[in-house]
Order: structure tokens, then sequence, then C-alpha cells
């Protein structure tokens, strides 16, 4: 299966991300997109909707309308509209960092004010993106590797969480459950080891299919539900009733669309290392300002705050799959999903386990990518190793300790309560504060610096030849926050 030459179709401009593919490779790769984070755009609408205690009907119109919006806003972010989009293969689905307090809002006075303040802070947002994205120049390698990295381990409680089965589920950890995550683990690195090509860019699919096919001849696949899910539902408009507008809530949401703000800018550098193209500050608020008028726009149909999903990230770092049309006809898959319930009731039948084996490598693979980052970060003569340290540290305390932020005010706690969101803003701060602020910085000061051994002479004499410089002297030493850029070399 061979990507299209330039010039054979007029969008290809010589970007990796503007690849294309015949028509049914993007549908399989686009599909493999959305099978990916299926499980985590119905989860938010159930939960808030149970919250609220909705109706079984109204909650099965809170999933359509978040399939569709997210639909939208896919295509909206990877083909763009004028100012709208960063135009990169990046999946929009619906925010898990806005549940809680959506969960807090609707507990009280049902999801009218959700939506309310949800417009409000989506607005906020909206007209913030220009300024948010000019704090790109400070995300270099050693922020962008260490935000990565916390990405994909503060997914992997997911992954887990659902080879067990799936939160609340009656059995919960049984070996039946690991049995089948680790199946269709099994299953993707057969085939990832024993063939090449298309077919092992597909392997995530073909392990979901053939993980949900097993678990259906033993009867531990429920399609029951299929039939009772209308063929065809256009999306309503206030159907819930008009929003309600809440101070209160109005200032939760918008300290919450901050965070998913800095959590889309993450994954926005994020898939631009991935992918090796060129990711500004005005891409970036490109990026932003589709995000903010998905979010905005979300309520009218009974949606929640989008946010771009980072185990798709991972899909496209696994697959190296970086076409945007792929990821765009799977936000064709997922507007179709939100018209069709019926078909959208056939994918929501496959099962959590098969959900968590596929889970475990692309979570894991979004790590992979931020140590990939962080290698090429240099230690010597600076604080670098600090920085990486504190930062994942504290990204990392709502895994290990989710309490741990419960006792501060809760405009911070919310902030530090998503482990990507914290390691951004200690990544930032660390970083201007030992790299920016140069005055006082002694050369070989911290104890904590990496020992010289020869792979990072052998990275300062690669960088040299990719910038097609002598070295005039062998240990003259760059900037600290400089980086060894091996991307020209890569396979």
């Amino acid at each position: 299966m061979k990507i299209l030459q330039r010039g054979s179709n007029p969008r290809y401009r010589g970007r990796p991300e503007d690849q294309t593919y015949p028509p049914g490779s993007l549908l399989a790769y686009g599909t493999q997109h959305i099978l990916t984070m299926y499980g985590g755009v119905i989860a938010p609408p159930l939960i808030v909707g149970g919250a609220a205690k909705l109706s079984p009907g109204d909650m099965a119109l809170l999933v359509t309308a978040g399939l569709f919006i997210s639909g939208v806003a896919t295509l909206l972010q990877t083909l763009g509209l004028g100012p709208f989009g960063s135009r990169l293969p990046i999946v929009q689905g619906i925010s898990f960092a806005s549940v809680s307090t959506m969960v807090a809002i609707a507990s009280e006075g049902g999801v009218r004010p959700v939506f309310g303040a949800i417009i409000v802070a989506g607005l906020i947002g909206l007209v913030a993106s220009s300024f948010f994205a000019q704090l790109v120049r400070l995300f270099p390698a050693v922020v962008t590797g260490s935000i990565i990295t916390v990405i994909g381990l503060s997914l992997m409680p997911v992954a887990f969480t659902w080879a067990m089965g799936g939160a609340g589920s009656k059995d919960l950890g049984s070996m039946s459950n690991i049995g089948f995550a680790g199946l269709t683990l099994v299953v993707i690195l057969i085939i990832s080891r024993v063939f090449q090509g298309a077919i092992s860019r597909l392997s995530i699919l073909i392990g979901l299919v053939v993980g949900t096919l097993i678990a259906a001849l033993v009867g531990k696949a429920d399609f029951s539900k299929v039939g009772d899910a209308k063929i065809v539902a256009l999306p309503q408009i206030f159907h819930f009733g008009t929003p309600t507008f809440q101070a209160g809530a109005i200032v939760s949401m918008t300290i919450v669309i901050f965070v998913i703000m800095t959590e889309t800018t993450a994954d926005i550098l994020a898939i631009g290392e991935i992918v090796g193209t060129k990711v500004d500050a005005r891409r970036v608020a490109d990026g932003l300002r589709a995000d903010m008028a998905a979010t905005a726009v979300a309520p009218l149909f009974g949606s929640f705050p989008c946010s771009a999903f980072a185990q798709n990230v991972g899909l496209v770092a696994l697959t190296g799959i970086k076409s945007r049309f792929a990821v765009a006809t799977g936000g064709g898959v997922l507007v179709v999903l939100g018209l069709l319930p019926v078909v959208g009731a056939v994918v929501a039948a496959i099962p959590y386990p098969v959900l968590g084996g596929a889970g475990i490598v692309l979570f894991g693979s979004v790590a992979a990518s931020g140590i990939r980052t962080l290698a090429r970060v240099r230690y010597q003569d600076n604080l670098n190793m600090v920085i990486v340290s504190v930062a994942i540290a504290v990204g990392i305390i709502p895994i290990a300790a989710p309490t741990f932020w419960d006792a501060f005010p809760s405009w911070f706690s919310v902030i530090m309560h998503s482990g990507i969101s914290a390691t951004a803003v200690v990544a930032v701060l660390l970083n201007l504060l030992f790299n920016e602020v140069t005055r006082g910085n002694k050369p070989g000061a911290s104890v904590f610096a990496a020992a010289e051994d020869e792979y990072d002479e052998l990275g300062d004499s690669l960088d040299d030849e990719i910038r097609g410089e002598k070295r005039p002297v062998p240990n003259t030493r760059r900037s600290p926050s400089e980086t060894v850029d091996t991307s020209a070399h890569a396979g």
C-alpha cells in the first residue's frame, strides 16, 4: 500500500501530515483511530448523565451528541477552516479533565448550568487562544519530553482498569477479563512482529476485532442493546432546555478550560514531534481555536468540552500513519456514528478488557515517545536532569497518591489533579528558572548532572554534522537548553 506521491494529490505540499492514501486505507486507518478512543468519548456523558439523574433515553442522547460533536471537532482540527484548526492528525473528543467539575455542578442543578458554564468558559478560551499560543517558546525538548512521558504514564491506569473489566464491573480484575486483555495484546504483538507494511499498521484494529470476536464466541461481548438502538437520530438543539448561567459554575469551568488548553497544547506539540513537522505559535493558536470553538458550540447539541485525545497521539507514534486525512476520515466516521446510533451500539459492544489490551500498547508508546524526546536533551553543565525528575515526579502524583492535593484550594487542586497540566506548569517554571534566567549559572555546578560519556560526544558530533559545522574545539558546549536533533537520521 503506497503513499500517493507529490503531484498525484493537489493537497500534498511536502509536509508529512499532508500525505494521503487510497480511500479504503484512509477508512481503515481512520476507523482504527475511532475504535481506540470510542470508550473515552462515551464515558464522560454516561458519568455526568448519571450524576444529573437523567433517564436512559436522555443518557443515550448525551452519548450520541458526544460522538457527533467529537467528529465535527476532529474534522475542524484536521482539515482546518481559516484560522481554526492545526491541520495535524489530532483526534478531538469529550475531555475527561472536565468530568469531576461537571459532576459537581450536575449533582446540584442538573445539566443546564453545566451547559451554560461550558459556553461562557469556551468563549473565554477562544479569546485567549492567541495569547496562550505565544507560550510555545517555553516548551523546549526538556519540557515537551517530560510532558509527553507523563501523558503516557497518566493514561496507563485507564488501560489497566479497562483490562480488569472497566470501572464498576461486577467481575473487576477477574482472570478471564485480564486473559482477554492479554489475548488482545498478544495478537497485536504477533501482527506487529510477523507482518510488515499495511497489515502491521492495522495491528491495533485487527487486535480489537479478533479480541471482540473471541469474546463474543464465549459470551463475553454483549450485543443485545444493538437491536434497541434507533437507526437514524439527528442532533437535537437544546433538547435538555436552554442553558442557565451560574457564577460559581462558570469560574470553576473556566479553570478547567485553561487546564484543557494546556493539555491540548501539549498534545499538539507532541504530535508535531512525532510527525516531524513544524509547530509554531500560530499553529498552536489555530489548534486551540478549533478546540475552544467546538467546546463553546457543544452545549447547543447537548455535549461537553472537547480536547485532543492523547491515546490517539500514541496510535500515530505506533503505526507511523502521519496523515491528517486519515484522522479526518475517522472524524467522518464519528459523525456517522453520531447520526446512526445503531452503528455506535455495535462499536460500543467491544468489551473493556479488549480495549485494555490495546491500550497497554497505545499508552505505553506515548510514554516511549516522551523518553525518546528526553534522550535528545543535553544534561551536562545544566540542571535539565532536575527539571525532568521533578516535573515527572509531580506529574505522577495523581496516579500514585490521588488525594494528595485534596486539602489545597479548589482552583489549585483542579490544575494539579491533572498530571499533564501539573507537569507542564512545573517543567515550564523550572526551565525558565534554570535555563532562561542564566545569571549566576556555573558550568558543572549541579551534582545531579549526568556523567559525561561517549554517547554525549557522539551526539555533539552528530549535531554538528547535521548543521554542516566543524567543531573548532573538541569540548565546546552549547547552551543548556539546546538539544541534539537526530530527526534527520530517523528511519
